[in-house]
């Protein structure tokens, strides 16, 4: 506790100072005490939709494969920049097993580094990408996991609009940008429910919401979304309104 305060000190100190203050998420603005809260407006970055928006031509290649996926392929996909706890890579992989067993035409496209960017590193210097991976992998077909790395902005956007269903976890944290701008390219997302991530998807109208540990509700959530995309049409419609309408 005597860490955490005194790792706060400057931006106590700072907004003390300030005239006003900026955050881009409600939940942002709301860890603040409520003697400083009030000099925070909450006005987010914002999405360009005019380039993150569906596109029906889209083409996602997985190099060394010779595997190309089109909008309408069954395609599973989750992004971090780094494959990490914060943002639920473990619960992810804890997941899959059950999803490639009950959908046996599925492709999984995995986006991110290894290392961290905001928790800590494992203790015993093994990855939290290979860790989780290592725990999973004589339950997974291999062949339909695909790691890409850090990959260009283009190829990104390109996995957002082949995606059949986009993951997204998170710790309550920062929103990140992937979230919203899979619902700007009109994806289907199932979600952690955490507090950052209600304040843009309501379960059941924009996406669906998951407890973030309950690994069993996840793979069904997910083979659920992988198996009917019809069923989706109407909540990726109201993912991209949500974006236009509130982010733009």
């Amino acid at each position: 506790r005597l860490s955490t305060t005194a790792r706060s000190a400057h931006l106590v100190q700072a907004m003390v100072q300030a005239d006003a203050g900026l955050s881009p998420t409600e939940f942002q603005a709301s860890t603040f005490p409520p003697e400083l809260r009030a000099k925070i407006r909450v006005v987010h970055d914002g999405i360009d939709t005019e380039v993150v928006r569906p596109n029906p031509d889209a083409v996602l290649e997985i190099p060394g494969t010779g595997l190309r996926f089109k909008p309408g392929d069954e395609v599973l996909s989750f992004v971090n920049r780094s494959l990490e706890p914060y943002r639920g890579y473990h619960s992810f992989m804890r997941a899959l097993p059950d999803v490639l067993a009950a959908r046996p035409g599925a492709q999984v496209v995995i986006v991110g580094e290894e290392g961290q960017s905001y928790g800590m590193p494992p203790k015993d210097g093994v990855s939290w990408k290979q860790r989780f991976l290592d725990e999973v992998k004589d339950r997974l077909d291999l062949s339909r996991v695909h790691y890409l790395g850090r990959v260009p902005y283009s190829v990104y956007l390109s996995l957002l609009q082949v995606s059949r269903v986009h993951a997204y976890l998170t710790y309550p944290f920062v929103l990140s940008w992937s979230c919203m701008e899979s619902m700007s390219a009109g994806a289907m997302l199932v979600a952690s429910n955490t507090a950052p991530v209600r304040e843009v998807i309501t379960d059941g109208v924009s996406g669906r919401l998951v407890d973030f540990f309950d690994i069993k509700g996840w793979s069904a959530a997910l083979t659920e979304a992988l198996a009917n995309p019809d069923a989706a049409i109407p909540l990726r419609a109201a993912a991209r309104r949500t974006i236009i309408e509130r982010y733009d």
